[in-house]
């Protein structure tokens, strides 16, 4: 019997069995993880071991039906600076160069373009590579899919070979009612002209078809230890992993008969007839005749007639970024639903969870905004679920971009650790977020395993977040949305942005910006260009540069006093609250009023009589940024006594709670960002 004769019956065999026991196999075959429920004032978080990392504090939480970011408290802002290099671009989504000694970089259009920047900074004004004639119509206000990445073959300065990731028309022998059918491709270089590829040497190694337009996937990358291609595939698109080609009851991550949610690796160099396959019959993707692609002998399920062998790791969403470290371990950023983002480490054979998962916590397709209380912690075959190492949630924005592991020497404070970002706070607004991450004291990234059979948990703990501030910016964000990441020949970092949320080739606002030193020395303000000194009779007023300085004075609050006249730095239109101290307003009540500006509270005491119903106006002041007050008995949070909604700024909101009977120091905190605290005295 023929390799694709045994594969489609086994293909059938698994699939009739999930017709009749996909319910049993998820969410009740694997063991049940159990966590808390998510009532309106708590947190969701496991409490049953294994790798998902759910019980870390930097794990994103859960709180008043919002996802929220756990930033490191310490030193939580890392001051960096942006260094425009090249404009003009549209949808730029990927930089990298090509390892030739030239020096080059080379930048990836959305739009179906590849360009050169030179060694001298200069944008060449040909294209690299164009394949706009052969790619499927974009919609410019937004669009998930295009020419998303490439990559060069570890030794193109021999043999000019260059892949490309792109996205076709739905080819003809493709489901009727779907997409499109993504490629990846082969290409050689002119060899008349070494910034030119020859687009007649195209040789498609693969063609996906896509139920839907968005998750495709998207950065191919070689892997630095052994050569191979990885190339990671999303769900198939829509949401909830669910719908038309999508498999029932399951999804297509945790469905391991076809390829999509997952990492491919293949050998583009050794193709013999022991090493190639082909897929099964009536499957949504193919491979060239004679097949242009050898499977590596360690894939996982190279041994299981019924499993595609080119599959590396699955149990992914999106995973759109993929990047390697120094020592050749794989990074890659899962796009989130609802609620969470992640980044993982991945493993030979590694099963990341999606969809019985969001991140570290439980998903539910018909309920995706709230985590379920139980779900597996592990795979249909017994395989433990594995947890990302980076997590955040929507507080900050609405997707991780990934990034890089730096190690190049211009950001000494960024060694080893990881670049990435969000790609911007929403649809309708260009202000994007960038994030370090810092791997725990003990991890070795040498040592990592590269099996998912020898992870531990300490090898997948999760790493700690801060920000990356970028100085010269009103809140030190991007004033753009974030498209990706790049590294050049000497290992420093490049941020690609656009000022619109698609590949509107009608503007053109793509820009790519090196990641370079801050260009000041104190930590400017997050929030606004002024120089702001407090003091009766002052009004603070804008500085002419885009740099920021803060004066700051012992026992200074922020809000509005007696003949102090403010203007409000990024909006208009903000009430003056009370100060941190009770006003009382009648017998047994208490009015105080409490803000947040600048990533710190205006106060470091909030003092109230014992039994008091207490009434908080609390006046965020961050514009864009989440921030609540809540109340705990100690700073390790054991206990609550009020947890205050979460609120965009710049907002209001007033809280109204009972203080406790017992007089003492208690404790309160922005539950978003935790080093924002102080001491709640209740007398």
């Amino acid at each position: 019997m023929t390799r694709a004769a045994v594969v489609m019956i086994s293909v059938l065999v698994v699939l009739a069995l999930a017709g009749v026991a996909g319910a049993a196999v998820y969410p009740n075959g694997g063991t049940d993880l159990t966590q808390t429920p998510a009532p309106e004032a708590g947190n969701v978080t496991a409490t049953a071991g294994n790798l998902t990392n759910a019980g870390s504090p930097y794990a994103a939480g859960y709180l008043n039906n919002t996802s929220i970011t756990r930033l490191a408290g310490e030193n939580e802002t890392v001051n960096v600076s942006l260094e425009p290099v090249a404009e003009g671009f549209v949808a730029p989504l990927m930089l990298t160069d090509a390892g030739d000694g030239t020096g080059r970089l080379f930048v990836v259009d959305q739009v179906g373009t590849v360009s050169i920047i030179d060694a001298n900074g200069t944008l060449v004004e040909e294209p690299f590579l164009d394949v706009r004639d052969r790619m499927v119509n974009l919609t410019p206000s937004y669009d998930e899919r295009g020419l998303l990445s490439i990559a060069f073959h570890p030794e193109f300065g021999e043999n000019g070979r260059v892949f490309a990731f792109y996205t076709a028309p739905l080819r003809e022998e493709a489901p009727d009612d779907w997409d499109s059918t993504n490629r990846l491709s082969a290409f050689e270089v002119d060899p008349t002209n070494p910034d030119r590829v020859n687009t007649t040497s195209e040789e498609i190694l693969i063609e996906i078809d896509k139920p839907q337009s968005n998750h495709n996937g998207g950065s191919i990358a070689f892997g630095p230890r052994d050569g191979y291609l990885y190339v990671p595939l999303g769900d198939g698109g829509a949401a909830n992993d669910n719908g038309t080609g999508h498999t029932p009851e399951i999804g297509n991550a945790q469905d391991l008969t076809n390829i999509y949610g997952s990492v491919l690796r293949i050998d583009v160099d050794n193709v013999t007839a022991e090493n190639v396959t082909e897929p099964p019959e009536n499957a949504t993707w193919t491979t060239a005749a004679g097949s242009l692609y050898g499977i590596p002998a360690d894939n996982p399920f190279v041994a299981n007639e019924s499993i595609p062998p080119e599959i590396y790791a699955y149990g992914l969403r999106n995973p759109a970024y993929i990047t390697f470290d120094a020592e050749g371990n794989l990074f890659v950023a899962d796009a989130g639903q609802n609620l969470f983002e992640e980044v993982s480490l991945v493993v030979n054979g590694g099963n990341y969870g999606w969809r019985l998962r969001e991140g570290t916590l439980c998903f539910d397709p018909e309920n995706p905004e709230t985590p379920p209380a139980t779900c597996p912690a592990n795979g249909s075959s017994g395989e433990p679920l594995i947890g990302p190492v980076i997590e955040g949630g929507h507080d900050l924005g609405v997707v991780f971009v990934g990034g890089r592991v730096y190690n190049g020497t211009a950001l000494p404070d960024l060694a080893g650790r990881y670049v990435f970002g969000y790609w911007s706070t929403g649809f309708d607004v260009a202000n994007a977020t960038l994030l370090v991450a810092t791997p725990p004291a003990e991890w070795n990234a040498t040592a990592f395993p590269d099996s998912a059979e020898n992870l531990t948990p300490e090898d997948v703990a999760m790493w700690s977040l801060q920000r990356l501030n970028v100085t010269g910016t009103p809140a030190g964000t991007l004033d753009a949305y974030l498209l990706g990441f790049g590294e050049g020949g000497e290992s420093e970092l490049y941020a690609l942005t656009s000022e619109d949320a698609g590949p509107d080739a009608a503007n053109a606002t793509g820009t790519v910006w090196k990641i370079v030193p801050a260009n000041v020395t104190e930590t400017p303000t997050p929030t606004a260009n002024v120089t702001v000194v407090p003091g009766a009779g002052v009004t603070t007023t804008p500085t002419a540069t885009g740099n920021v300085t803060v004066t700051p004075t012992e026992n200074v609050t922020a809000v509005p006093t007696a003949n102090v006249t403010t203007t409000p730095a990024v909006t208009t239109n903000v009430t003056a609250t009370p100060t941190g101290n009770a006003t009382p307003a009648a017998a047994g009540n208490v009015t105080v009023g409490v803000a947040a500006e600048a990533l710190a509270f205006n106060t470091s005491t909030i003092t109230v009589p014992a039994g008091a119903n207490v009434t908080m106006v609390f006046d965020n002041q961050d514009t864009g940024i989440p921030h609540n007050v809540a109340f705990y008995t100690d700073s390790s949070a054991a206990d609550a006594i009020f947890v205050g909604e979460i609120i965009d700024g710049p907002d209001q909101v007033t809280y109204t709670f009972t203080a406790p009977e017992e007089p003492g120091t208690y404790y309160f905190r922005c539950d978003v960002h935790p080093s924002m605290d102080g001491e709640f005295v209740v007398e």
